[in-house]
């Protein structure tokens, strides 16, 4: 397959193409820049608009270039050519895969900062450590990706583990990335925790939202807010600050409730859960939207809450598969490492064959 047709196939061209023309068209109106803030988002809109083309112009040109060796080769052999043309091709391939994920990450919020939370399921102990295993592996995740980590809250397990913890993840595409990981995660293993070495299924929920910018802060009402501080703890209750610097805050119309104390100061910790509470009403509001419309086409529901996308198989073999894209390896230790950009790929391409089919059965 060339450049040109692998790129064809992650998006249409012409329809960008299109879609340039008819904002550039938007510019040049009289208007356009009465609402500064509109016109800016719609300029930078474009810009990335541009940049795909630019980036599909310039795989184009590689791809060229390379058919050309290709065509030199093929009247003479040439072992310094030939090393030039494996070189180009695998470098074609790299930039290829890159600009891809790129192209994928384009949706409205994927380039927010992330929250993420993850919850224990039933089983207990086993469930608390699972909780415990997840957090270290997105953390591992991150720190690879250079990403900023911070840990809002966290509630201890009775025995071990954690029964759930809240991480703000900063970084470009930091919410696109780790879209993926929304759902529940099972794991089978040995338990450490059972002396008769039994083998045990445990589950946890992640769920990830995307951390507002400035402009897309949703307004609320503080009447509306139920605002209470006490003392924040570590685990088990230890070296327990004298100052009620943590900070809970209850959203009395939906029930929402968030908790920030990992911060030093009550300030930033009512600052911290303030950013988590909009972020957590704004997928909210999305949420419901999405189920309105999947409603009115006669569609049920997205299941998220519950479902089952990942498991993660210690005993009695070794495997790690998403059960949406079926990508699967038996490097579990690598995985749990942090090397999860196979499932989160795979994930991408089958998010962005699925928009694609549904553009086409639409059209």
């Amino acid at each position: 397959m060339s450049a040109s047709t692998r790129w064809a196939s992650i998006f249409d061209v012409a329809h960008v193409q299109e879609e340039i023309a008819r904002i550039e068209q938007q510019t040049t109106q009289p208007d356009f820049w009465d609402d500064p803030r509109r016109a800016q988002e719609t300029i930078q809109q474009l810009n990335a608009l541009r940049q795909c083309i630019a980036a599909w112009e310039e795989l184009e040109h590689q791809w060229q270039e390379l058919q050309t060796l290709a065509e030199l080769l093929a009247e003479e052999e040439d072992p310094e050519l030939l090393h030039e043309l494996e070189q180009g091709v695998q470098a074609l391939a790299k930039r290829l895969d890159t600009v891809e994920m790129e192209t994928l990450l384009s949706g409205e919020h994927d380039a927010n900062n992330a929250i993420l939370e993850i919850n224990a399921g039933a089983g207990g102990t086993e469930s608390c450590d699972w909780v415990q295993m997840l957090l270290r592996m997105y953390l591992r995740w991150a720190q690879e990706h250079g990403f900023r980590t911070e840990i809002l809250d966290e509630t201890p397990g009775e025995v071990a583990g954690l029964k759930s913890v809240t991480v703000r993840i900063e970084g470009r595409n930091a919410y696109g990335l780790l879209e993926s990981e929304r759902g529940v995660h099972r794991l089978v293993r040995i338990s450490p925790f059972d002396a008769n070495k039994r083998r045990h299924t445990s589950f946890a929920s992640v769920d990830v939202i995307p951390e507002l910018s400035e402009n897309e802060e949703i307004q609320i009402n503080p009447d509306d807010l139920r605002i209470e501080t006490f003392r924040a703890g570590s685990a088990g209750g230890q070296h327990m600050q004298k100052n009620e610097t943590a900070v809970r805050i209850t959203h009395i119309p939906t029930g929402i409730v968030v908790t920030c104390q990992n911060e030093r100061s009550q300030g930033r910790n009512r600052d911290m859960a303030m950013r988590v509470l909009m972020a957590r009403l704004a997928e909210r509001e999305r949420r419901a939207n999405a189920e309105r419309i999947a409603a009115l086409r006669g569609e049920p529901p997205p299941i998220e809450w519950g479902h089952q996308i990942r498991s993660y198989v210690f005993q009695p073999y070794y495997m790690v598969k998403d059960h949406r894209t079926e990508a699967e390896t038996g490097d579990v230790p690598r995985v749990m490492d942090g090397d999860i950009d196979l499932f989160i790929h795979a994930y991408l391409r089958w998010r962005g064959a699925r928009k694609n089919g549904n553009k086409q059965s639409s059209s």
